[in-house]
């Protein structure tokens, strides 16, 4: 039956990329933000993304090896889901932590739903809020002592103030892949120039959590406090690198425009009301659940298909 010819409707669009040149581009995309941030944390940031990318690939290897599955690890898919989830984690945690995570975003997010294409939120993600609620002391601490390591959102909501430019260079308290903008930029602008990604999703992300922040953060017309809000914490970093994962965004423009302005809308929600500084990796969840709906009143109506009225066509 696997070699039965599937039909699906049209139209039909070939293309002559391949879903592992396509993660290779990611991979590349994300190799400066990992260097920023081995340079800057030291060797313990190699070893845990090292660590994140073995564990993922070697899950995947083990379970569709035990289920009698076809081996995808060549597809680069589980080494992105690595990558993603090493370039969220603190380089102090247990190391054990993050391979946990990849255990549970390879297994039990991915594989168990079907494998890649099938999981219906991030598996990084999944993986990284999965560590948030299990090991929440660890997942916050920036310093071997976790008490200096305040990061500029955390500042902000305690009302300090912030450098602006070490947060674009990534002088900062933070993740492993989420401290350096110009290093995260010069990835998305390798995935756009690439057309790995559109521009739609965190464009539009990055400018509903603005217009947010401007009407409802508190500090009236104070662009430097936006700034801080759009340089601060995972949002570039999720912006065009999570938010934007085939699988789980829309694959309508109109779908795209309002996932984007729902992820605006509720990372600022989380960010100024909620008691976290931070609300990125929940607000892309919560979205990439939201995807069915999104797409079930967006998509367009066939060419030469008359309306529904009073239920009949």
């Amino acid at each position: 039956m696997s070699k039965l010819l599937n039909v699906s409707a049209s139209p039909h669009v070939r293309s002559s990329a391949a879903t592992s040149s396509i993660m290779c581009d990611v991979l590349i995309a994300m190799a400066p933000a990992a260097l920023f941030g081995i340079w800057y944390f030291g060797f313990r940031a190699f070893l845990i993304i090292v660590l994140c990318v073995a564990a993922s690939v070697l899950t995947e290897y083990i379970y569709e090896k035990a289920m009698k599955k076809p081996v995808t690890i060549t597809d680069l898919s589980a080494a992105v889901t690595g990558m993603i989830l090493a370039l969220n984690m603190p380089v102090y945690i247990d190391l054990w932590i993050p391979v946990l995570g990849c255990v549970f975003a390879i297994l039990i997010v991915k594989q168990l739903y079907g494998g890649l294409g099938q999981n219906f939120m991030n598996p990084a993600l999944a993986g990284r809020c999965f560590l948030l609620i299990s090991f929440a002391g660890q997942m916050t601490q920036f310093y071997p002592d976790g008490v200096s390591g305040a990061t500029p959102l955390a500042a902000l909501k305690a009302g300090e103030a912030v450098d602006l430019m070490e947060m674009f260079v990534g002088m900062i308290p933070g993740t492993i892949g989420e401290t350096s903008v110009i290093a995260l930029l010069i990835g998305a602008a390798y995935l756009l120039a690439k057309k790995v990604i559109n521009w739609r999703i965190p464009v539009i992300y990055i400018g509903s959590l603005a217009v947010f922040v401007l009407l409802l953060g508190g500090r009236g017309f104070d662009l430097g406090y936006v700034a801080a809000h759009i340089m601060g914490g995972g949002l570039i970093f999720g912006a065009f690198f999570m938010a934007t994962d085939y699988v789980t965004s829309p694959i309508t423009p109109a779908g795209q425009i309002i996932y984007g302005v729902c992820l605006g809308v509720l990372t600022g929600v989380f960010r100024i009301f909620g008691p976290a500084a931070e609300g990125v990796s929940y607000a892309i969840i919560f979205c990439n659940l939201l995807v069915p709906l999104i797409e079930k009143v967006t998509i367009p109506r066939p060419f030469g298909r008359e309306a529904r009225q009073n239920g009949k066509e």
